[in-house]
């Protein structure tokens, strides 16, 4: 199968489907440079798409994603950034590997094609000028045919014709001569010519145009080869980076099982709970006292001074229902039914009056007393982890001054030893201001977490002093907190101040206080980031020390050395209790 013996006379239309080969190789360089477009733009639109959900730094958003559901979330974000890159690989890939090869093979292929189709008219014009050259000496031979026999006859007449005279006889024979000659050169030229059309047509229709026609049946045939490749490359294009997204698809599969509603459950007690008792039992109202009281002045009083008692809530649950129930303090307004104070207190919900106060951008106490006892521990803890970290800077600065300085008493040349005094005094100062800081704060954070020393007679003697002076506000103090206008967490200006006057009394006590004993070890189970404060990290197999268990929180307090500790989640770390020498092994 040859297009030179099958097509041998089919020069324009192998001219125009060549072209169209041109045509449709362009068209498929077009479908994938639109292929690449897409996929930039599908890229782009997935990574904006991507951060558009990403949380904005030092926003509430970013507090949010400490749940395992927005942790993966914010996985699964990644991994589409990172399965949109695999998108930009595949544009890539298609404008190297595809676009780029086929515009330059088209541009081949033009010259090519021309090459051939010019060769193939060149040879088409040759044939032409010896068909040309051929009917030429045709038409002379027949021309001089004709002539030489109009001189023979025209000879033979003026022979026969006894009026003319022999010089016209001879003229005329030599005038058929003349003729019959050039008749004769003309047929010699003829025979020759169409003996040499004859070879060249043979050569042009044999040999030059299956040559021609072949040349551009193999360049056809490789645009069709190269079409093929170009099919298959666009596929493995793609196909190269399917375990790429398969990985990111398996990255957002993990994160997907890697939520723990267990866990994050646990993180919404951590971040809401208040620390309170629920309220205890409503003791029961008597209204029928009044029917069995006497007319006599004495019944009618004993009666009063007995009924009082049966009234009044219990001390304990009474201290209990402040979370949830307003009660009025003015003894002149009758009180509500039974009914009501139940239907109240089945509805009324409790509020989370920390957040309240807040919002209204009241100033925070500096003890955080406006926050439930379990918020009001974390915080003084994240306070107190604080002034500890800035406690370790300040002394890592005095170390390296206290070196320079032995440096420059050793060198004298390198500077004046006495010049850093001034400096160190004043680190010594700030490690001092630093240290009764936190004196002040573990103080009240072992005030939250029920671990006070007992008190001096000096404090006792105040302490009862004031309790005389202002029993509703001491003993009542859940009472006076619930009775705030807004309903938010706040105490009276005189408990407040009674609380630093407290602490001021503690601060000489916590001053030699020594760290909490060990009681016990753990073991890291996995590795642990402590980014918050108040926590510390871990790295998976490392041993610590246990300082304080799990108290219902999901988190255990741990220590790695004197100047390291915090808090990990339970579930991280293999806690082994030393229930023998509890308290007894303390970490030096």
């Amino acid at each position: 199968m040859s297009w030179g013996t099958e097509l041998w006379d089919q020069f324009d239309n192998l001219e125009k489907h060549t072209q169209w080969g041109i045509d449709t190789l362009e068209k498929c360089i077009k479908f994938v440079k639109e292929r690449t477009e897409i996929e930039l733009s599908y890229a782009k639109q997935l990574r904006n798409l991507s951060k558009k959900y990403q949380p904005k730094k030092n926003s509430k958003e970013e507090e949010e994603y400490k749940y395992t559901s927005c942790k993966a979330f914010i996985s699964t974000l990644n991994e589409m950034n990172d399965y949109a890159g695999q998108h930009e690989v595949i544009s890539e890939n298609m404008a190297s590997q595809i676009i780029v090869d086929l515009a330059r093979y088209v541009q081949e292929l033009k010259q090519e094609r021309k090459s051939n189709f010019h060769d193939g008219r060149k040879a088409q014009q040759h044939i032409e000028t010896c068909w040309k050259q051929l009917e030429s000496s045709k038409r002379r031979f027949e021309r001089d045919c004709k002539e030489a026999d109009r001189a023979q006859q025209y000879f033979e007449k003026m022979d026969a014709d006894i009026n003319v005279t022999k010089a016209d006889v001879e003229k005329a024979r030599q005038q058929a001569q003349i003729r019959h000659q050039m008749a004769e050169d003309s047929k010699a030229d003829y025979s020759s010519i169409l003996q040499k059309f004859n070879h060249e047509q043979h050569e042009y229709y044999h040999t030059h145009i299956p040559n021609i026609f072949q040349k551009i049946q193999e360049m056809e045939e490789r645009r069709i080869v190269r079409i093929g490749e170009s099919m298959k490359t666009y596929a493995e294009v793609d196909r190269q980076v399917i375990p790429i997204i398969g990985k990111c698809l398996d990255g957002i599969v993990k994160a997907a099982e890697s939520i723990d509603q267990k866990n994050d459950s646990q993180l919404v007690i951590e971040a809401y709970k208040s620390g309170f008792e629920p309220p205890g039992d409503i003791e029961f109202e008597d209204y029928t006292q009044p029917m069995k009281r006497t007319v006599s002045d004495n019944s009618l009083s004993n009666s009063r001074g007995e009924g009082k008692p049966d009234l009044k809530f219990g001390g304990k649950s009474k201290g209990k229902l402040w979370p949830f129930i307003k009660k009025n303090k003015s003894p002149k307004q009758q009180k509500e039914p039974l009914s009501h104070r139940f239907n109240e207190f089945m509805t009324s919900k409790p509020k989370i009056h920390c957040f309240r106060s807040l919002k209204r951008g009241g100033a925070t106490p500096e003890d955080f007393s406006n926050l439930p006892p379990e918020q009001r521990r974390k915080k003084l803890q994240q306070k107190v982890d604080e002034l500890s970290k800035e406690i370790q800077k300040e002394m890592d600065q005095r170390d390296a001054i206290t070196k320079m300085k032995d440096v420059y008493l050793k060198n004298p040349q390198m500077g004046d030893p006495a010049s850093l005094d001034h400096k160190l005094a004043e680190v010594s100062q700030n490690i001092e201001k630093l240290r009764l800081e936190t004196q002040k704060f573990e103080a009240w954070l072992a005030e939250v977490e029920g671990r006070l020393p007992a008190r001096s007679e000096q404090a006792r003697r105040q302490s009862g002093l004031y309790d005389s002076q202002n029993p509703p506000t001491v003993n009542n103090c859940a009472q006076d907190r619930e009775s705030s206008p807004d309903g938010s967490y706040t105490e009276e200006q005189s408990q407040e101040s009674e609380v630093k006057v407290l602490a001021t009394d503690f601060d000489d006590e916590f001053d030699d206080e020594e760290p909490l004993p060990a009681i016990g070890t753990c073991k890291a189970l996995y590795t642990f980031e402590g980014q918050n404060e108040g926590t510390i990290s871990v790295v998976e197999g490392e041993t610590l020390y246990v300082i304080e268990e799990d108290k219902g929180d999901g988190w255990t307090r741990i220590r790695r050395n004197e100047d390291e500790e915090g808090y990990v989640p339970t579930s991280y770390v293999e806690v082994c209790l030393d229930k023998n020498a509890k308290g007894a092994k303390t970490y030096i």
